[in-house]
């Protein structure tokens, strides 16, 4: 089920605490732009299909990454992309973000997304895998 744009700004919003829609959208361009730039082909696409439209099309042509990026650097990354965070308010951008994205994705899809990212981005999308 594709989650309606209103609908998915809400539960950024609500789970980032953020004032406004805006930090909200800032929070989910940033963050979808970096994941895009992690995953690929079937997965990648299935994910977009899941979000609303103008978010699948920033997850579906990503920043460019050299090379994946552990956890802890996506977080530094999504800092040095919005004005004014620090990597603690990044790692909440963060959650806020993919937290919503595996609401949307659902169990099956999110382990194959998780599957295409380096081991921790489990704690980033708020559901710990067993070890």
């Amino acid at each position: 089920m594709v989650l309606r744009r209103e609908a998915f700004l809400g539960q950024v919003k609500e789970r980032g605490e953020y004032g406004t829609k805006q930090e909200a959208q800032r929070a989910a361009r940033v963050v979808l732009a970096l994941l895009g730039a992690h995953l690929v082909g079937e997965v990648r696409a299935r994910l977009a299909a899941r979000l609303p439209e103008d978010f699948a099309l920033i997850l579906l042509n990503p920043l460019q990454s050299a090379e994946p990026l552990t956890p802890e650097r996506f977080v530094r990354a999504t800092a040095a992309w919005i004005e004014g965070a620090t990597e603690q308010t990044a790692t909440w951008d963060v959650g806020a973000v993919l937290s919503t994205v595996a609401d949307a994705a659902g169990q099956d899809l999110l382990e194959q997304v998780l599957f295409q990212l380096p081991t921790g981005y489990d704690l980033l999308f708020g559901h710990p895998q067993p070890t």
